[in-house]
């Protein structure tokens, strides 16, 4: 199902991976990427991969999307798990690619039902896990 305003298509393997991030809790994170015209999965971080894990997985001259599993205690002392989106886009990644990522993001968050917040950041300190942690508490 191409999206009509950037012609992304979003592969059916995106639904599937982040339906198990949310249900089965089987990844940690994952990273997407544009790639021939649609949105696929690049990177999952297993269970127990930390967010130092996740952070280093974004690379420094490409844009990506990217959903975390945040496990958090709230002042109650719940446990609680928010899911959150990134939109990941450099500073030094390519207009070009700016672009095509920044016109497919809102479609794609769509198809990822759960999200509870979303970042978007341009260097690591904008998506640092005391900023995390203020959004989900």
């Amino acid at each position: 199902m191409a999206n009509a305003a950037s012609g992304m298509a979003v592969h059916d393997d995106c639904k599937l991976r982040f339906s198990e991030l949310k249900a089965k809790r089987s990844y940690r994170f994952i990273l997407f990427k544009i790639e021939q015209q649609q949105i696929v999965v690049d990177t999952l971080g297993e269970p127990n991969a930390s967010y130092d894990d996740f952070t280093s997985s974004f690379p420094a001259d490409e844009c990506r999307y990217a959903v975390y599993d945040f496990d958090f205690t709230t002042e109650e002392n719940c446990q609680k798990s928010k899911i959150f989106f990134i939109a990941w886009s450099p500073d030094t990644s390519k207009v070009r690619m700016k672009m095509v990522y920044a016109s497919s993001k809102d479609r794609f968050k769509r198809e990822l039902d759960g999200i509870s917040f979303e970042l978007q950041a341009t260097d690591p300190s904008e998506m640092s896990l005391d900023i995390v942690k203020g959004r989900a508490c």
